[in-house]
């Protein structure tokens, strides 16, 4: 647990940071709210990767400018956000985010309607608001550089960028924990992770892309309370779990899962089907480690191929022993994935795009294991087939009677590569407009009835 401290400055000339590693419009953005007399910094991950000598994928500012203010200085802004009420400016090439600094809620909060119109008459939403259980449904009551600091989740992201003299700003202990490679929550984990069971994966995210440790208290509290992960917003939890698997951590991020509990609330279907058995969970760890070095390379797997990774096996298992009873195998497998579908979208807001692929690449299995006697282009040419060819690989690593398969396969698109989908489209938008041949109709004599 973390409490407030005397903010730590460290000057220009104590840290690594240069305004070369960070992104023009960013600084341009930050220069501008300076200019017209607003703090203005850069703040979270972006700074925390800087420090590390990572590059960044985005940059967040932070600012005492109210969102209504921001909006009227910037012409490219649109206000979002019902939770935390955001401003996105909307450049050629990329989005930046920029927020006003926030405080925690205490009981004699009351509305700020400084920024609403006079003429409004509708009934406003809260500054904040928790359910129940005491999780935060809305909440933009603005405060002060430190204490917007001190409301995020990790000491490491509780560091800020300043652009009026180039310094870092340490809030909490985040440059001690950088150092040591610690993930230490701010405040009561209790409380924090109640508020956001989201902040419970953002842990675990941490601590595997970083090879960082979660502090003892943090990590005790994210085992007692994982089961309330199933509460979290569907949608943010399958953004979160985008991150957790494409990022190239998937290994440890997915024994983290499996060690605090998270695993279970997350994803019950994969969990029963390990069952604590320790061959299963070694096998697909083994998976994901093939997986993971990937990354960043023209063969990076899809989110619905690592899905089909993780949860393949287990649906096909399951499918199987469907078969076993009498009913066709297809068959089998769409009951057996829509059940999968079914009890995963309930927690993790898996899109219905990312299931089709997901159940084509499984589908196309049976076909790739019996090498085909006619017309294999016909399979090849599916748009889900190199997907379907790279899990049968995958599946080949472990269960050596699929090797000659995966080797017939990829032989054969070596000789004749499949057709990509553009020249598909092409050749059936030709066949469509091709015109047909005119039948000719001999004329009648003149004179005949």
């Amino acid at each position: 647990m973390v409490k407030a401290m005397e903010p730590l400055v460290i000057p220009r000339k104590e840290h690594r940071i240069s305004r070369k590693q960070m992104s023009p419009n960013a600084v341009r953005t930050l220069y501008r709210l300076h200019s017209n007399g607003f703090i203005a910094y850069l703040v979270g991950g972006c700074v925390r990767d800087m420090l590390l000598g990572r590059k960044p994928k985005d940059f967040d500012i932070a600012t005492d400018a109210r969102p209504g203010q921001i909006k009227r200085l910037f012409r490219n802004c649109r206000l979002i956000g019902r939770r935390f009420r955001l401003a996105h400016l909307h450049f050629q090439d990329e989005i930046l985010e920029v927020c006003t600094f926030r405080r925690s809620a205490v009981p004699s909060d009351t509305r700020d309607d400084g920024d609403a119109p006079e003429t409004d008459q509708k009934p406003r939403r809260p500054w904040h608001l928790t359910n129940e259980d005491g999780m935060i449904l809305v909440d933009n009551i603005f405060g002060t550089p430190e204490e917007d600091a001190l409301r995020r989740d990790f000491t490491i992201n509780a560091l800020a960028y300043n652009i009026a003299d180039f310094s870092v700003i340490d809030f909490s202990t985040g440059l001690q924990d950088l150092q040591q490679g610690l993930i230490r929550l701010i405040g009561d984990p209790q409380v924090r992770f109640t508020e956001d069971p989201v902040r419970m994966l953002r842990a675990v995210r941490f601590a595997a892309s970083h090879k960082f440790v979660i502090e003892t208290a943090t990590w005790e509290k994210l085992c007692d309370l994982s089961s309330t992960i199933s509460r979290a917003n569907p949608a943010r939890l399958y953004e979160e779990i985008q991150k957790l698997f494409l990022l190239g951590s998937s290994r440890p991020a997915f024994s983290l899962l499996r060690q605090s509990g998270l695993l279970a609330g997350l994803f019950p279907w994969l969990d029963r089907w390990l069952d604590n058995n320790l061959a299963r969970a070694t096998f697909l760890e083994t998976r994901l480690d093939s997986l993971d070095p990937l990354r960043g390379s023209p063969d990076q797997p899809s989110l619905a191929f690592f899905l089909a990774a993780l949860f393949g096996p287990s649906i096909e298992e399951l499918a199987l022993d469907l078969h076993r009873t009498g009913i066709p195998h297809h068959q089998a497998l769409d009951q057996t994935f829509a059940d999968f579908m079914k009890e995963t979208c309930e927690t993790v807001s898996v899109p219905g795009k990312i299931g089709i692929r997901l159940r084509a690449i499984l589908g196309l299995q049976a076909s790739l294991k019996r090498m085909p006697k006619r017309r294999p282009a016909v399979i090849a040419n599916r748009p889900e087939f190199l997907e379907a060819l790279a899990y049968l690989r995958l599946s080949s690593e472990t269960h050596s009677e699929y090797r000659a398969s995966a080797d017939w396969w990829s032989s054969f698109i070596t000789n004749s590569p499949p057709r990509d989908s553009e020249e598909q489209a092409e050749e059936q938008t030709a066949s469509k407009t091709r015109r047909k041949r005119r039948r000719k109709y001999r004329r009648r004599p003149k004179g005949t009835a």
